[in-house]
């Protein structure tokens, strides 16, 4: 793949470099308040640590001294309400009421040694960059916790308490004057958007700040429309911030130099920084346990010595995610002897990109091109690309294992690795707890709840109406169920279709499926008018054997705030729970189970492909089967434990038509309280999304368009 060229190396790097390395065993001190297990913890920089000292690297730097920030240095990007109460909630009078305050925060945990810790991140971040742009190093890294580049304004979030880049960028710009930094560039190649980053230097062109991460059309943590290629800044920053967000999960070594040589290369080489803070998160790394993606420690190193041609090698590296302890101590081993100047040899698995990087490489350059016009060539014809993964490569799971593996030695270790955050054990489980016989498909859920919720003792008849009528077209859940290995995943996904091609329910749409032209997309692929991308429809097309209307006792919302099929705004969704004095109108459409699962397939993302090229991937066990639907018939609901952190993850029962279960697919509840709390965003529908919905709803002969947009603007606008 012709790349475009490295700028050349800055002079003077052939001297011995002095590098810095801030370690301090007080961050440690920040832990789970019980000692329960999480991600983000103590043995990280401790992995690091030993690792370094282990090769000789440590003894090889210039150690420093961690400092606790000044107050004054933090409130340049943080409120004085959130400075003080991560000033003060390790101390004594919030023992009692730790655990509570740190549940309001998401992905957040508080214990005694947390302020401490907070406060010598920060601090120790600002240490190494001022001694780098004083020019005592030549480049330095800051081994701190916790992490820092999710931290907004006012609010701790993602393991996140101060954001520690963002302060340190704040101290040079404003602080030293007299050390001549007048424009940063912040690279975060974190796996995850460095959203809090991206907020506070939104408007400022002095920081150039660019992330790569995974978005998954919106579905990936920290799961904001902000961490769209569309986000470029505004006023004087329009610009000025760059997003790279990958579509799925798997991205390794050929796609993010994909986007250093098309985008953050070219755009840096114009820009001339005075000094380079990379955001240095190591959870895109192969093996890592919450990333899913398969960067190389010498990927890394790479990427590193990509950078050390600007603000003549004056780079910082500051520590942010990486959860295998093995990864992120080769990882960061590997960068060290880039700042120190050692060479290294790049070999990697596999050098060709997926079509989904070189197609979002190309939407950034085309969304930046009139900011920065060295965007405007063309990217190189005829380049070798990978399609995307498959169904089962996505699905793959490591689970425990990667804490074994030396990933720094693994050669074909790309096949095995965790690569999806919200279906990855479970659907691992799922796959390997089936069983088929001649008759039957027996499937164990990977549900919470026990087999005797599932499956009562008592036989059942099934209520579902089946073309046959055959009494084996249940699905029944078996403590024994296992897969022969023999057996093929093909043959297993022919199977179940089969069966549920022949059992019939209606699906309930409360939202843009109300219009059938819409709704049938889902069925028979492609896009209906407003619609910006297409659906890839159903292994079977047929139309629906029946259409019609009722309304429900629940309440219709509008939640999230970007989809990439409607664009900015919110989508529907239905609260969970019953509430008479709540009226919905649901769009009725008599299909097959086997259709059904195609539609919450597509719904939530776990189709490969697009309906444009053909070229198709379906998971290959269904999400509801009989033995499913029975449950809901007699519990109302089912949350669907392998896409368990997916939009549409809860299937819910709305009572029986012509004798066969009514299901629609909504939010879980734990979600409802997120939107009350403001975790989750509420949103009002775009304009095309809403004119999707009035059609539906005057089409279907239910309300005239004056009623429906009322409707419409009043589930909007109303508080839960």
């Amino acid at each position: 793949m012709a790349a475009a060229q490295d700028p050349p190396v800055a002079p003077g790097r052939a001297a011995p470099a002095r590098v810095g390395l801030l370690y301090d065993e007080r961050m440690c001190a920040h832990a789970t308040p019980d000692g329960e297990e999480h991600p983000e913890n103590p043995e990280r920089l401790r992995s690091i640590w030993r690792k370094l000292k282990a090769e000789g690297v440590a003894s090889r730097c210039v150690l420093l001294q961690a400092k606790e920030a000044d107050e004054k240095y933090i409130a340049s990007v943080h409120s004085q309400n959130h400075i003080k109460l991560m000033r003060d909630i390790s101390s004594n009078k919030y023992d009692s009421s730790r655990n509570r305050i740190a549940r309001k925060f998401n992905s957040i945990y508080f214990n005694k040694g947390s302020s401490e810790s907070a406060f010598l991140a920060a601090g120790s971040v600002i240490e190494v960059a001022e001694k780098v742009a004083s020019g005592d190093l030549s480049s330095g890294i800051a081994l701190v916790r916790p992490p820092g580049h999710h931290a907004e304004h006012d609010e701790a979030m993602g393991f996140c308490l101060f954001n520690n880049v963002a302060v340190a960028a704040d101290y040079l710009l404003n602080k030293r004057p007299d050390l001549g930094i007048k424009k940063i560039l912040i690279v975060d190649w974190d796996v995850h958007h460095g959203n809090g980053t991206q907020k506070m230097f939104y408007n400022d062109p002095r920081v150039l700040f660019f992330s790569v991460h995974r978005f998954d059309y919106g579905s990936f943590y920290p799961a904001e429309a902000d961490a769209s290629h569309c986000f470029i800044g505004e006023d004087a920053g329009k610009g000025y911030n760059i997003n790279v967000p990958w579509e799925h999960a798997r991205c390794g070594d050929a796609d993010y130099i994909a986007a250093w040589d098309y985008v953050l290369l070219p755009v840096a080489e114009a820009y001339d920084p005075d000094i380079v803070l990379v955001s240095a998160g190591f959870d895109a790394a192969l093996g890592d346990p919450l990333g899913g993606c398969c960067i190389t420690p010498n990927g890394y190193a790479l990427l590193l010595t990509k950078l050390l041609g600007f603000a003549q090698g004056r780079i910082v590296m500051a520590l942010e995610g990486g959860y295998n302890l093995r990864s992120i101590a080769n990882s960061v081993l590997a960068c060290a002897k880039v700042l120190l100047g050692d060479k290294f040899t790049f070999d990697s698995v596999e050098m060709r990109p997926f079509e989904s990087t070189w197609r979002v490489i190309q939407s950034v350059r085309n969304e930046l091109k009139t900011c920065w016009p060295v965007l405007s060539s063309k990217l190189p014809e005829n380049v070798s690309l990978r399609a995307k993964p498959s169904q089962s490569e996505l699905y793959a799971s490591s689970g425990s294992e990667s804490e074994h593996e030396d990933v720094d030695e693994l050669s074909d270790a790309v096949s095995s690795v965790n690569v999806i955050q919200h279906a990855d054990d479970a659907v691992s489980e799922l796959l390997s707890k089936m069983k088929l016989d001649e008759d039957n498909l027996a499937m164990k859920t990977t549900s919470s709840l026990s087999t005797s919720e599932l499956h009562p003792t008592d036989s059942t008849t099934s209520s579902l109406s089946t073309s046959e009528q055959h009494p084996t077209d249940s699905v029944e859940t078996h403590n024994d169920a296992s897969v022969g290995l023999a057996k093929r995943i093909s043959d297993l996904s022919l199977t179940w279709r089969s069966v549920l091609s022949r059992t019939y329910i209606w699906y309930a749409s409360f939202g843009s499926n109300m219009w059938k032209p819409r709704f049938l997309c889902y069925i028979q692929g492609g896009k209906a008018e407003g619609m910006s991308i297409p659906c890839c429809g159903s292994h079977d097309t047929s139309s629906p054997r029946g259409n019609m209307w009722k309304t429900v006792p629940h309440r219709l919302l509008f939640g999230r705030s970007f989809t990439p099929c409607w664009g900015n705004g919110g989508v529907a969704f239905l609260d969970p729970e019953i509430n008479y004095n709540e009226k919905s109108y649901v769009c009725m459409y008599k299909i097959t189970l086997e259709q059904f699962n195609d539609i919450l397939f597509q719904e939530n993302r776990l189709v490969l492909g697009s309906g444009e090229d053909g070229n198709i991937m379906y998971p290959d066990s269904p999400l509801i089967g009989a033995s499913e639907v029975e449950f809901m018939i007699r519990n109302k609901a089912l949350h669907l434990e392998p896409i368990k952190d997916s939009w549409y993850s809860n299937v819910l029962y709305l009572g029986k038509e012509d004798d066969l279960p009514i299901l629609t697919q909504t939010c879980p509840s734990s979600d409802i309280e997120r939107y009350k709390s403001g975790e989750l965003p509420l949103a009002p529908p775009s304009k095309t999304y809403a004119a999707t919905l009035i059609k539906g709803l005057v089409e279907g002969k239910q309300l005239d368009e004056e009623e429906a947009t009322n409707y419409i603007n009043s589930a909007a606008t109303r508080p839960l």
